[in-house]
């Protein structure tokens, strides 16, 4: 069945009409798009029309549409299922419109391009610690990452419709960083010192630029990168800072001001370590990589987020004392923490991302004890820990994707840019 879509304002009696055709045909397009998107084998058009009940010419006009927008293909023939013959699958199509995903961190900044399917087409990451470098100068060469990633998509067809960049911080509904303590940051105004650069084409509906919190990014990347049935979740980012993003009923929870997830200046040990936000004792002073490698005799190593958490992945696969203590420990004040958030959202998933992806066999025992010991519910209903799908490029991908799905979610928009 279709909604009825209702028009606010005064229309004329010659305009209505218009006006109501073309909220119909926005709606049929967005419904159809989904359906292909989220099929598990190729639907055809009579497919479509059943589960969707649109006239099987008017999913004939939508797809005809969308197959001239380089939304959709044309597959394989679809599996027969009567007599005649076999009609053919319809796909996202690859070779259209894609989401640019930037990232600023301490240690890295990184750029990726992923298409309509949620194909990752082009990952770059650049080394460098940006603490010591001013807010315009990262974000400068952070611009020339996404000149690259430009480039490398239209070299495979694609149009870059939009870009989302993580940030380890508080950001506001505008783009504004309010605070990003890691890097040093404060009130930081990103989309006026990327103005001058154009990262993406202008479509109607997708905002050229969204500075996002970088757990937040992430999580949303494990929510459709992540295996089915994964709808509410805790998704925690460890790098030098620890963040986490919150998904629940398949939403990502921003909370009231869009600053939810900040887990690492959760105290820990309350009288505990001084932090660089002020207070004492928070997670990131007891589980934060720096943390980490110090306890494991690596401190001062200069290691990038990725390189450091594989480092000591080896060091704890060789059985080295001083690492698996460092990552047990590490582990332990995680679960401290994490068992708080259980105990309050009622959250049945927990993911361990960024560099604690990789870290997961020895961080997950200590996590899972600490929750055994402190969640109310853990009797009944254990918690599940496990790594991301998607390791250290949560975010960058997440960013990505998000932008894609806004053409999903809205084709009509794209559509007009392409034609």
């Amino acid at each position: 069945m279709i909604a009825v879509w209702h028009c606010q304002g005064v229309t004329s009696p010659s305009t209505a009409g218009a006006v109501r055709q073309g909220s119909l045909r926005e709606l049929n397009l967005a419904v159809v798009l989904r359906r292909i998107a989220t099929a598990d084998r190729p639907p055809s058009r009579a497919e479509i029309a059943a589960e969707t009940g649109l006239t099987r010419a008017t999913v004939s006009a939508v797809v005809d549409d969308l197959i001239g927008g380089r939304l959709v293909a044309e597959a394989g023939p679809a599996p027969r299922t009567g007599a005649g013959r076999p009609a053919r699958g319809l796909v996202l199509a690859g070779d259209g419109p894609a989401g640019l995903g930037l990232e600023v961190n301490v240690d890295y900044l990184a750029a990726c391009v992923v298409d309509l399917a949620g194909t990752v087409r082009h990952h770059v990451v650049r080394r460098a610690d940006l603490r010591p470098v001013s807010p315009a100068d990262a974000l400068a060469r952070l611009a020339a990452l996404a000149a690259d990633a430009r480039a490398a998509a239209a070299r495979q067809g694609l149009t870059l419709a939009g870009a989302a960049l993580a940030v380890p911080g508080l950001v506001d509904a505008g783009g504004l960083v309010r605070l990003a303590p890691n890097l040093g940051w404060r009130d930081v105004d990103v989309p006026a010192l990327l103005a001058g650069h154009r990262l993406t084409e202008p479509v109607d509906g997708v905002p050229p630029l969204v500075v996002e919190n970088e757990a937040n990014l992430a999580a949303l990347g494990e929510l459709h990168a992540g295996p089915p049935g994964s709808a509410s979740f805790l998704q925690i980012s460890g790098e030098i800072g620890i963040g986490a993003g919150i998904v629940l009923d398949g939403r990502l929870y921003r909370g009231a001001r869009g600053w939810s997830g900040e887990i690492g200046h959760i105290p820990v040990h309350p009288e505990g370590r001084p932090c660089r936000c002020g207070g004492r004792g928070c997670l990131e002073r007891y589980a934060g990589q720096e943390v980490v490698l110090a306890a494991a005799g690596l401190a001062g190593a200069d290691l990038p987020a990725d390189t450091a958490a594989t480092r000591l992945a080896e060091l704890a696969a060789a059985g080295d004392p001083a690492t698996r203590t460092a990552l047990a420990d590490a582990g332990t004040a995680l679960g401290v923490a994490v068992a708080g958030v259980v105990n309050l959202l009622d959250l049945d998933t927990v993911v361990l991302g960024g560099g604690y992806a990789p870290l997961a066999p020895w961080l997950r025992p200590p996590v899972v004890a600490e929750l055994s010991r402190r969640v109310l519910t853990a009797a009944w209903s254990p918690v599940t820990v496990r790594p991301a799908a998607l390791g250290a490029r949560s975010a960058a991908v997440g960013g990505a994707a998000s932008v894609v799905r806004r053409i999903v979610d809205r084709p009509v928009g794209w559509l007009a840019h392409s034609g």
